[in-house]
């Protein structure tokens, strides 16, 4: 018998989750998720574990609740660690009661992860917060979702002081509007809808109780939206420190692979973009083809390394046959910046540092420094283009290749991870050839496209695609190009 997990992750901004839901995650074997979960979250599944979406969409529910239920007990049942994903809090209007007690009848282990819930975050990313002092000393949380139905006391919901939040009633705005101000609510109390708070998609609209819903049809909300009643709507502007953050409404897609992506990554969300990390370069070790030049390491004038994949297989082989580096007599040359920068994380200064991320620039600067018969040791990616190891042979060196590993294309957690992506970032052209495969190229087609340096640029160019190039091959030139779009 397997055990569930149902567990909170938070409104929308992946970075919401919890540090036991992180954990949790990463022991499950089985998840199911639904439509407000980030999609983001499913890295920190292990790779074999069973992905399943059941996300409810608004009049059209891809699994009804009794079919979540009966899955939840089957993948336990199968033996499975089993993660119930959900957006927010699993008790707060999240029906995480329902499936516990389900769990319960067959006699079967969980747990309850808390999360962070929409009313309270949604709120702070839109500038209003949810109490303050001599304005809101409560607040109020009511489903909408069915308004008609349910028995709602609207006279005792409108004498209520504080801020009145309604979830999952966007379509029943009118209704609540009409019925809070029938019940004796003033027709002038500020009210705002807001959609897909905390995340790059996010819409507000402040109105008052009689002229909002014109102002939410002009605006043209759509669901999942909160709709929120109450005098602390008047500090939105002050407030707002999301929405005015340089790269908010961005949602950007990252192609790198996961270790790659982390410093793009906590730039651009703190500078407020919304990111997907898709893993589209997985790596293949074949470090042990440099044992053909174990003798001769000692030997070499110049050890060239073309990537920061190139230098880390390069080192740890060198590590794992216990070879002192202190034995090395070569010049070390880098190809770009963050090669160099992952050179000294080794403990060697590079000798040789070219200024942009492409083999032209680092043949340029190591012909002021190599000589005629000079020996040069290029590991390498079986990808990479052939250009400085043939420029380096024309001009007489004497260079042996190895290839170090091998790129082979990722795979996507989820089918709908790209849905809602507007710019991709490509760093090489196997990132393009591999997102093609993963997500089609009518897809690429379709969002804006920046890639980091020419070489990259012409391998989109040649599928179609007409990219932003980046005047500076890193992630900072990666960045600037996104503060100028």
């Amino acid at each position: 018998m397997g055990k569930v997990y149902l567990m909170g992750v938070g409104p929308g901004d992946e970075e919401l989750i919890t540090l036991k839901a992180i954990r949790m995650l990463g022991k499950c074997t089985a998840v199911m998720y639904d439509r407000l979960a980030s999609t983001s979250i499913l890295k920190y599944l292990k790779a074999d574990c069973l992905i399943y979406y059941c996300g409810k969409e608004p009049g059209c529910h891809y699994k009804t609740q009794d079919e979540i239920n009966d899955m939840l007990v089957t993948l336990a049942k199968e033996g499975n660690i089993v993660g119930r994903i959900k957006g927010g809090d699993p008790f707060v209007f999240g029906r995480g009661g329902e499936e516990a007690l389900a769990l319960l009848h067959e006699n079967i282990e969980f747990e309850v992860i808390p999360g962070i819930t929409s009313p309270i975050a949604v709120l702070s990313y839109a500038g209003i917060p949810i109490t303050h002092r001599g304005i809101a000393q409560s607040f109020h949380v009511f489903t909408a979702m069915s308004a008609e139905k349910l028995e709602i006391d609207w006279k005792a919901v409108a004498s209520l002081g504080g801020t009145l939040v309604f979830m999952m009633g966007f379509k029943n705005l009118e209704k609540i509007a009409q019925n809070l101000i029938f019940n004796g609510k003033n027709k002038s109390t500020p009210c705002a809808v807001i959609m897909r708070g905390t995340t790059s998609k996010q819409k507000k609209v402040v109105g008052t109780l009689i002229d909002i819903i014109g102002k939410v049809q002009e605006a043209e909300i759509s669901s999942p939206c909160i709709i929120v009643v109450g005098e602390v709507i008047q500090f939105n502007d002050q407030f707002n420190w999301y929405e005015k953050k340089p790269l908010f409404g961005k949602n950007i897609c990252i192609t790198r692979s996961k270790a790659q992506a982390k410093e793009l990554r906590e730039e651009l969300i703190d500078l407020g973009a919304e990111v997907l990390e898709i893993n589209s370069i997985e790596f293949k070790d074949t470090s042990i083809n440099l044992e053909k030049c174990k003798g001769r390491l000692t030997g070499y004038d110049f050890i060239t390394l073309t990537s920061v994949n190139g230098v880390n297989y390069f080192f740890d082989y060198l590590r794992d046959i216990k070879f002192d580096v202190r034995k090395l007599k070569a010049k070390v040359a880098a190809i770009g910046p963050a090669t160099a920068k992952a050179i000294e994380n080794r403990g060697v200064i590079p000798d040789i540092v070219a200024e942009h991320f492409v083999a032209e620039s680092l043949f340029d600067k190591m012909r002021g420094y190599v000589k005629e018969y000079d020996k040069v040791l290029v590991p390498r990616s079986k990808d990479a283009r052939p250009y400085l190891v043939e420029a380096l042979r024309n001009i007489g060196c004497i260079v042996e290749e190895v290839f170090t590993y091998e790129t082979i294309c990722g795979k996507l957690r989820s089918d709908n991870e790209i849905e809602n992506v507007d710019i991709i970032v490509f760093t090489s052209p196997s990132t393009v050839k591999n997102m093609i495969k993963m997500v089609g190229i009518e897809t690429i087609q379709s969002k804006k496209a920046i890639a980091i340096g020419p070489i990259t640029a012409k391998a989109l160019i040649d599928v179609g695609v007409n990219p932003t190039i980046c005047d500076v091959y890193s992630v900072e030139g990666v960045i600037n190009k996104l503060l100028e779009m």
